[in-house]
């Protein structure tokens, strides 16, 4: 189971003069001027990471980060570190919106202290390569990810308008860690339900496809990849999130199926979306570390789109492959598909790829 897309002269020229006044990997010189800050941002083609939180504390906590210039990106690339109170405004209307995204987040641990980016090569790579430095809940946001992943390698589009993130937890019990994602997909879908009942909308009907996919009218507009790693008797866990927000390329997104509806001018804004999906994560993770992710399934099964759909499944028989045609029942324990063939006998689905394909030494029991 997988758990785990042209710089002016005038640019170009302000970015040379500010090059060696932005805090880097190879620079301790703090950058006092808000406007240059914001121009930096907006023209360096190199990273740049904003920091801040939510309270005092957290924000205390992003300025030892900076100045502990302890923070990389893969592949050497170089990276430019400001805190959110060094910059007066975002530089373009439309880059993600820090001061509201926090002023409408109600949790206490998740999502409170944020790496915001213009730019990234991915998000994931951000909080997965830099977990030991970073508090747990805490949450990467890009505006565009040039490298963004998916499961199995898969490339993830992650152009202007789409909501990119990552963010971490940690976790004791190995057996539950490869369900994560599936609570992850669920408080993805709960909040859009949340900002659609605050804000008078019709309903958004965001469906979960197992493993880890979103879909929105038989399209694709959202994807989670989870990964983990064990140290000191955790597993760190990194999930990574795209939603099309307001994108309608590859595919569609949310605010083009509401113009599509011509019943409202409201459009979703990823930083409402965001806090959103935080405000209900945070209470469905309790519900699950403290009982099970069987006390979620009524709801995720109402959300999912496979209860009762009947799929073709490939079972290897010494050289041979078997066609067999099963119907969808639930989740194992271990968070794969469980199914009935038309024999009545039981089985497990594990996933190929993108496909559903038998796992070898398939377990089998009869209905009772």
């Amino acid at each position: 189971m997988s758990f785990a897309s042209t710089t002016s002269l005038g640019c170009s020229t302000v970015q040379s003069s500010l090059r060696n006044a932005v805090l880097s990997k190879k620079s301790n010189f703090s950058l006092p001027l808000p406007a240059a800050a914001a121009l930096a941002m907006d023209c360096d083609p190199n990273c740049t990471l904003v920091l801040c939180g939510k309270s005092p504390a957290e924000n205390e906590a992003a300025k030892a980060l900076k100045n502990s210039n302890a923070l990389n990106l893969p592949e050497s690339t170089e990276l430019s570190i400001f805190l959110q109170s060094e910059s007066e405004k975002p530089v373009k209307e439309d880059a993600f919106g820090v001061d509201s995204f926090m002023s409408s987040l109600s949790t206490s641990r998740f999502g409170r202290f944020l790496l915001w980016s213009p730019r990234l090569p991915s998000t994931h790579d951000v909080v997965s390569k830099n977990f030991c430095e970073l508090p747990v809940g805490a949450v990467c946001v890009a505006d565009v990810q040039y490298k963004g992943r998916g499961r199995s390698k898969n490339v993830w589009e992650s152009p202007e308008g789409c909501l990119l993130f990552s963010f971490t937890l940690q976790m004791e019990d190995g057996r539950v860690v490869p369900l994560i994602q599936y609570v992850v997909s669920l408080a993805v879908t709960e909040a859009i339900k949340d900002v659609c009942d605050k804000n008078g909308l019709p309903y958004v009907d965001l469906k979960i496809k197992w493993p880890n996919d979103l879909y929105l009218n038989g399209l694709k507009v959202g994807g989670i990849l989870c990964t983990s790693t064990y140290k000191s008797k955790q597993f760190n866990v990194s999930a990574g999130i795209g939603l099309n927000v307001d994108n309608e390329k590859p595919t569609t997104c949310l605010n083009a199926f509401l113009r599509e509806l011509s019943v409202t001018t409201y459009k979703f804004r990823r930083e409402d979306v965001l806090a959103a999906f935080f405000n209900k994560f945070e209470m469905l993770y309790e519900v699950f570390i403290n009982q099970g992710f069987q006390s979620l399934e009524e709801v995720y099964y109402r959300t999912w789109l496979h209860s009762g759909q009947r799929v073709i499944v490939q079972e290897k028989r010494e050289d041979q492959v078997v066609e067999n045609v099963v119907t969808i029942q639930g989740l194992t324990s271990s968070g794969y598909l469980l199914a009935i063939g038309d024999d009545n006998q039981m089985c497990e689905l594990h996933p190929d790829g993108n496909s559903f394909d038998f796992f070898k030494g398939l377990v089998r029991r009869k209905l009772d």
